[in-house]
């Protein structure tokens, strides 16, 4: 699709314009976000109309004016074409997510990774997501795979009710169980040595929240699914940092532990990664 939008774009744009153009750009169901240089922001219009001739289902074009950033992990959406909204309906998996960009976290880009932990959760399993957004690996988890109960935890009130939401959506009542707060607080009142299988998919906490992870945990052990940035250069290897990083803090918390499987989840940005770590806990004696 990018070959096919530089195609429609030369079309009316000089050579050295395209060169200013970012070719990548996400998909939300009927919604495409872009995004803008300096000195492409004049081309605005353009790129939005050729996103919508390439993609007929947009309806709804919206340029990122700003990094990912803040507790709720949102970013700055600016209107460019086509129908004012930033809510949308997006499928995948077999799913269905009512997700509101300007107001939630959401990533196209991780449709592989929801699967693929779905595909790992085992029949009957009691799986909590710390920090769940509006819910959609916790569906995929419900819907695709035969986990007993999905504790979804999210302190975003948007988020809270968009899980509400996709869990009639996808009929998964009372397997998908949204709860709204701190997943800290949460876990320790309620969620204490409840689950099979714990998900981290918010890397900027992900670290800090390791030891209430583990709490979360059955006393018999069980998975970590960690989710973190890291920075390194071409000589570096982003997957060893972060594995020396997480097996010193689990093994300062006298956890027994091994991490069978490692993955860079995508490029974020030069020499930035966000990696995946599935940690099988076998032990740990303070919690």
């Amino acid at each position: 699709m990018k070959e096919c939008l530089k195609r429609t774009l030369s079309e009316s744009l000089t050579h050295g314009d395209l060169a200013n153009i970012y070719s990548s750009y996400d998909i939300v169901g009927s919604i495409a976000i872009i995004r803008l240089t300096e000195v492409s922001k004049k081309y605005s219009q353009t790129i939005a109309k050729a996103v919508m001739s390439v993609h007929k289902n947009v309806k709804t074009v919206l340029a990122q004016a700003s990094p990912v950033k803040g507790d709720f992990r949102l970013r700055k959406l600016e209107y460019v074409t086509g129908e004012n909204r930033t809510k949308t309906l997006h499928k995948e998996s077999m799913c269905l997510f009512a997700v509101d960009l300007e107001k939630c976290y959401f990533s196209p880009r991780l449709f592989y990774e929801r699967m693929r932990i779905a595909k790992l959760t085992k029949k009957d399993e009691v799986v909590v997501n710390m920090f769940a957004g509006a819910g959609c690996f916790s569906i995929v988890i419900a819907k695709r795979s035969g986990a007993a109960k999905v504790y979804s935890i999210d302190i975003n009130p948007a988020a809270f009710q968009l899980m509400q939401e996709n869990v009639r959506l996808n009929r998964v009542y009372g397997r998908m169980i949204p709860i709204f707060g701190n997943a800290k607080e949460v876990i320790e009142k309620e969620l204490c040595h409840a689950a099979d299988r714990v998900l981290m998919p918010l890397p900027e906490k992900a670290f800090e929240y390791l030891p209430t992870a583990l709490l979360a945990l059955k006393e018999t052990g069980g998975w970590l699914h960690y989710y973190d940035f890291v920075h390194a250069k071409k000589t570096a290897n982003p997957l060893e940092r972060i594995r020396l990083k997480v097996a010193e803090k689990l093994t300062s918390l006298d956890v027994g532990f091994e991490i069978p499987f490692h993955r860079v989840v995508r490029t974020i940005g030069p020499h930035w990664y966000q990696v995946v770590l599935d940690i099988r806990v076998k032990r740990f004696d303070k919690f």
